[in-house]
């Protein structure tokens, strides 16, 4: 049973964009070796290059020596094929690209961090790389994750990075140091974790979760955002939702929110918990969640800066015997003069406090400790680093909450191992209903071919019984032509389905499925890979 990655760095691995195939590394997996393929231009330049040399071949044989140009095409046609095969056999792979509070610093996560609104745009850019077909941003406080149906695992990875380090300005090199890459099972179990909230900085947080859902919402429609894909993100919220219900991991699970009250108390003298006076900047979800928890830690009264008044008066109805102030943007500084603690959590992507800003404003009392607290939740951060030269003022960020759920830890490893028994079965089914999608294509071609026959019958037994019959005849022929079809298929269909409603396994479905491909003559010259990658470079091309 896997240790959740949260306790491990085993899920790292940071590779560069080297020459050699990366392999997946997690705490049960091995790396495998991986075919060493030919390049996306070598493959559909090969053509070109061999029919060239092929009329090479043919000019001189013409000259000197007695081949037949039937033996040239025909060994032509072995390179071809050869060198085809040798690429399109390699199925389509889930992978994810990530960086996490476990193996980045939140100077590097910051950068690459995309706000939700940027996603649909993502997907299209990150769809239009060659070797991408579907793709996905988690863009959260603690994670920057990109999950992609990529048609070459090494060359899909080699391109996202480099996208990565294109929209960012972070460097190729920089991002290799400390990103983790993870191909399909390791990918899927990922992501389950990440849902079921074990891999999240604080076990069980629900926030994850809707973080999760929110990426199908603003998926749905956004070409790019596939089968695959979706159907991934989808299997992830059943999974998070069956582990909350089934296991107690999130029994007295704390949030980012909470965890930065509690640190922020932690640093305060325990006399002045009371009386230390309170700056919540932002009350967006994140905000909202750190009043509730400055409530429930017995403060009565607190000053909320924000863009509208709308959002705290809201929350001032929601939350009685409290007096919480509002404050517009415009007088966070003044606002900040009076506040002991501060705590940021808005979607600014410039930082709301530098060191000028802070060196000017009033010591605190000797009572709440003589430093000004600033608790920053933002990624990107809203206060500068620079802010900790200061001698007067102290800067924690989202890095320095796992001070806060460093204790207990044998405890949350416990609560992890109950909830990886069923990401462990989630994980089965969603590979079975993801292998069943093999079956697809000869589905279709199934279909497309008895629909030809049917036709094709009608048009000569509607031709044998001439023009004046009726419309009500045309279409009750029609009708039974339809039936007869559809009863003959139904068979051969529900063979090809594996989806854990009945006892047939993979390798029985796809042992029809290739019966069939032979028995109807199904298949096709060019593999559906190959279909794929060569309409992606003519796409590119245009």
């Amino acid at each position: 049973m896997a240790i959740p990655t949260a306790f491990s760095g085993a899920k790292l691995e940071s590779l560069s964009s080297s020459a050699t195939s990366p392999a997946p590394i997690g705490l049960f997996s091995h790396p495998g070796r991986v075919r060493r393929l030919p390049t996306q231009k070598g493959l559909f330049n090969l053509g070109i290059r061999c029919e060239v040399a092929a009329s090479d071949v043919l000019s001189q044989s013409q000259n000197s020596e007695n081949v037949t140009s039937s033996s040239s095409l025909s060994a032509l046609e072995q390179l071809k094929t050869s060198a085809a095969d040798r690429y399109t056999k390699e199925r389509s792979s889930i992978v994810v690209i990530g960086l996490s509070i476990h193996t980045t610093p939140v100077e590097i996560r910051e950068k690459l961090a995309i706000p939700e609104a940027e996603w649909p745009r993502a997907i299209g850019e990150l769809c239009n790389l060659n070797h991408i077909e579907e793709a996905a941003v988690l863009s959260t406080c603690n994670r920057m994750e990109i999950y992609v149906v990529a048609l070459s695992q090494h060359r899909g990875v080699k391109e996202v990075t480099e996208w990565m380090s294109k929209t960012s300005g972070v460097p190729v090199t920089e991002i290799c140091k400390h990103r983790f890459l993870l191909y399909n099972n390791d990918a899927t179990q990922h992501l389950f974790e990440v849902s079921a909230g074990l891999d999240s900085l604080v076990l069980g947080e629900g926030q994850i979760l809707a973080q999760v859902k929110q990426v199908v919402k603003v998926g749905q429609g956004v070409t790019g955002f596939g089968r695959n894909i979706s159907g991934l993100f989808k299997h992830a919220i059943t999974v998070g939702k069956r582990v909350r219900t089934e296991t107690n991991i999130a029994a007295g699970a704390v949030s980012v929110s909470s965890a930065a009250v509690e640190l922020a108390l932690m640093k305060l003298p325990e006399s002045s918990h009371a009386s230390a006076r309170m700056l919540v900047i932002g009350a967006g979800k994140m905000g909202k969640l750190v009043i509730k928890h400055l409530v429930a830690k017995g403060c009565t009264r607190m000053v909320v800066v924000n863009r509208s008044e709308e959002r705290v008066s809201a929350i001032r109805e929601e939350i009685k015997d409290v007096e919480i102030i509002y404050k517009p943007l415009s007088e966070m500084l003044n606002s900040a003069v009076e506040a002991d603690v501060i705590f940021t959590s808005t979607a600014s992507e410039t930082p709301l406090f530098l060191k000028e800003h802070v060196l000017d404003l009033p010591p605190v009392a000797a009572s709440v400790g003589g430093l000004r607290l600033f608790v920053d939740i933002s990624v990107p951060r809203n206060v500068g680093a620079c802010v900790n030269e200061l001698e007067n003022a102290r800067v924690y960020n989202v890095d320095n909450l796992k001070e806060v759920v460093a204790a207990n830890k044998e405890d949350r490893l416990r609560k992890a191992m109950e909830a990886q028994a069923i990401i462990s079965e989630e994980s089965k089914l969603f590979e079975a209903w993801r292998d069943s999608l093999e079956t697809v294509p000869t589905i279709k071609k199934l279909r497309a071919y008895a629909e030809r026959l049917r036709v094709a019958e009608l048009e000569k037994c509607m031709s044998k019984m001439g023009d004046d019959i009726s419309k009500k005849t045309r279409k009750a022929v029609d009708d039974l032509s339809r039936g007869i079809v559809n009863k003959l298929l139904h068979g051969p269909m529900q063979h090809l389905r594996c989806d854990g409603s009945d006892s047939r396994t993979l390798s029985e479905t796809l042992e029809n499925m290739h019966a069939l491909n032979r028995m109807f003559n199904l298949e096709t010259d060019i593999s559906v890979l190959e279909q794929k990658i060569r309409a992606k470079v003519e796409q590119t091309q245009k």
